[in-house]
């Protein structure tokens, strides 16, 4: 038996499929996987099949106008053919995580493109042409790749323009990525947040005193519930940063503190939880001043923080950005207002 893949289109109406299934089992081809590909011209059909030896090329392709398949393209397979679309694709979106320069080999991987060319240049009129595919980088530039034959379909467009969008957040993400150094000497990573740094921010919360957790949730001292924290993480607008060391067996991340702007209106309000161990190191007055800088470059008209009065770390932190405030005591709150001079049009993601 010879593994082969298929490609056909048909109709996009009921039974068309199964005629042409059946015209391929009559001559001994078992299918091992399909993909349904809608496009304007009809359902693309792609095919993984095993053949008896006896049977070509030209033996397949009759097989496929037997069962009213068009546009049929056919071509020897190899073993690691077998391995099905979600499976490939994820494999190649683990690539892009670790390596995001691999995206021009990962689009060949993906989609058997015979030429995949970057350029730095933006190219108009992103999409597909038969057997060419244009796509837009989002870090700047496109990709452009062509392969003699079967024609690109949207489906494949989609996956395509996905992994580019992946391997561009990654490459974002690292740049948005810095060393801090403390006054003490002690070194820590500073980056935005992402949802799978949630099992480490709940280690965050559990490793703090809970006069930590009631001063930065304004009374109450419980861990939050994952869902809560999993909206700071990536909340709708705004920013969340963390700061973490690595563990002492060089494996993983421990996060130290979170730092959160949530934007209201044309105000952002701020909240800061650092460890017990790690508090009046000036790792709090750094996390602060990095959300200030990004709201000042967002275009906040100010930022808002609420604090207990009895928090005097905080409050002489806010003191130390040597920033104009205005401050509001309500019992034992006090809210602090912090005006942004510099103003340029919000953006809203």
């Amino acid at each position: 038996m010879t593994l082969w893949r298929i490609r056909a289109t048909v109709d996009d109406r009921p039974g068309y499929l199964s005629v042409l299934t059946a015209s391929l089992a009559l001559r001994g081809v078992n299918i091992l996987t399909v993909q349904v590909h809608t496009t304007e011209r009809g359902a693309v059909d792609d095919f993984l099949v095993d053949a008896p030896d006896a049977l070509g090329e030209a033996d397949l392709l009759a097989a496929v106008e037997r069962g009213r398949g068009r546009d049929c393209w056919v071509a020897r397979s190899e073993a690691r053919g077998l391995a099905d679309q979600p499976t490939r694709v994820l494999g190649l979106a683990s690539r892009l995580v670790r390596d995001p320069d691999a995206t021009g080999e990962a689009l060949r991987a993906l989609l058997g493109a015979d030429t995949v060319t970057w350029r730095p240049e933006a190219v108009p009129g992103a999409g597909i042409t038969d057997t060419t595919m244009l796509l837009a980088d989002p870090g700047g530039g496109s990709f452009t790749l062509r392969r003699a034959a079967p024609s690109f379909t949207p489906a494949e467009y989609a996956r395509a323009q996905a992994l580019v969008e992946l391997a561009a957040t990654v490459v974002r993400r690292a740049a948005e990525q810095v060393t801090l150094v403390l006054p003490d000497g002690a070194e820590l990573t500073v980056r935005p947040a992402v949802a799978d740094d949630l099992s480490a921010v709940l280690d965050l919360h559990e490793g703090c005193s809970a006069r930590s957790r009631h001063r930065r949730y304004l009374g109450g001292a419980s861990v939050p519930p994952p869902a809560r924290l999993r909206r700071l993480l990536e909340p709708a607008r705004g920013l969340t940063l963390v700061a973490t060391t690595t563990c002492a067996d060089g494996t993983a991340e421990s996060v130290v503190a979170m730092a959160h702007l949530l934007g209201e209106g044309d105000e952002g309000e701020v909240a800061l939880l650092v460890r017990d161990d790690w508090q009046r190191r000036g790792l709090g007055s750094a996390l602060l001043r990095r959300l200030l800088r990004h709201a000042d470059q967002t275009g906040y008209a100010a930022l808002v923080l609420h604090v207990q009065a009895e928090n005097g770390p905080m409050l002489r932190t806010v003191r130390r950005l040597d920033r104009p405030t205005d401050t509001d005591h309500d019992g034992p709150l006090v809210t602090v207002t912090i005006p942004l001079t510099t103003r340029t049009p919000a953006h809203y993601p």
